[in-house]
């Protein structure tokens, strides 16, 4: 039998669960004071995420998707891209969002139902936040088009969960940017579950990673608990973009601590040994392990910060809700240039609704 092709994934881990090292740490970390830096950073998204979460609790907040457990993968995907990238979120990825200039209160906006929070600051190019799941990696294939095209050196990245890597928009994506050699870098965050649905029910392929092969694409499978991992991948991926090498697509693994939004109860379908075993895994306490080991890190320092992470983030809780609200007529007034008749009629009767002339 003569064989047509073979494949290998390549799996890609640096920090183990316990916090030791493999090996070297590569090319995407020169030093400790970057996985400090970041650490940092994940404690901040961390606090974030729990108080926005305890906003929805109290009714100021609408529902929210939590990004716990996500921290090292969030924020590892958005650390090493330029200013001048494009980058496309599905809906819960403040970490490398933050790390590109949004502001946690336009989080804390969108979520609150005002669409002015997807007016963030940062690179103006970037998508807003995507609900409907994966149309946002076949939109970002096309602005890595657009950058070949006009023979840039930027790169588009986009993110979808396990369960959107099953969508039809992330197999055109995939065949997009292997036809046209695209500066793509498709990030499949496998955090397991599909929200009820388990990640052995919704596809059969043995690594998310693969699905990338039949474009052509690059395909790696990342510890996503592991920061060192998603950086050096990150790396890569963002330098063969770049160089006119191609796209990729990284799968990450990690998981989903929290419910998959406020409105879910992940309790109906996971079990509780699940859980308690991903929470030996997670990204936080695997880095502070190693960090502590290196005389980097320590009980006071992160006393410290978290005391002043929580400042900051009360500080953007006040900023949202600050915000004057939108008189009813603004769902309106940004759909069309010319509004159509019948959402005419329907404005002039939410205006009165409200009691307004």
């Amino acid at each position: 039998m003569t064989t047509a092709a073979r494949f290998e994934i390549e799996f890609l881990q640096y920090l183990k669960p316990d916090g030791t090292l493999n090996g070297p740490l590569p090319p995407a970390v020169p030093d400790n004071d970057l996985l400090v830096a970041i650490f940092r950073k994940m404690l901040f998204l961390r606090t974030f995420d729990g108080k926005a979460i305890a906003l929805q609790r109290t009714g100021k907040l609408g529902t929210y998707a939590a990004c716990l457990g996500h921290e090292a993968t969030h924020i590892g995907i958005g650390a090493l891209m330029r200013p001048e990238d494009v980058f496309a979120p599905s809906y819960r990825e403040y970490g490398a969002q933050f790390e590109r200039g949004v502001q946690p209160r336009n989080v804390l906006l969108y979520w609150g139902g005002d669409e002015r929070g997807n007016v963030f600051e940062g690179p103006k190019n970037d998508y807003p936040w995507c609900v409907p799941i994966s149309t946002q990696m076949l939109m970002a294939s096309g602005a890595a088009l657009s950058f070949k095209l006009r023979k840039q050196a930027r790169v588009a990245v986009a993110v979808c969960g396990d369960g959107g890597s099953s969508k039809t928009d992330f197999y055109a994506a995939v065949n997009s940017a292997g036809a046209y050699k695209l500066p793509l870098v498709l990030c499949v965050v496998n955090n397991g579950w599909a929200i009820s649905v388990p990640r052995a029910a919704q596809t059969g392929a043995e690594t998310l990673a693969q699905k990338g092969l039949a474009g052509g694409l690059h395909c790696l499978q990342v510890d996503g608990n592991d920061l060192v991992a998603v950086l050096e991948a990150m790396r890569r991926a963002l330098e063969l973009a770049r160089s006119g090498g191609g796209g990729s697509v990284i799968e990450f693994l990690t998981y989903r601590l929290h419910d998959h939004t406020t409105a879910d109860d992940a309790r109906r379908y996971r079990g509780e040994d699940e859980v308690k075993a991903a929470w030996e895994k997670e990204p936080f306490i695997r880095l502070r392990t190693y960090l502590t080991a290196q005389k980097l890190w320590d009980d006071a320092q992160e006393k410290a910060w978290i005391e002043e992470c929580s400042k900051k983030v009360d500080e953007e809780i006040n900023a949202y809700l600050n915000t004057p609200v939108q008189p009813v007529e603004a769902m309106f007034d940004y759909l069309y240039a010319e509004l159509p008749e019948d959402l005419r009629a329907q404005r002039a009767e939410a205006i009165a609704r409200e009691g307004r002339a």
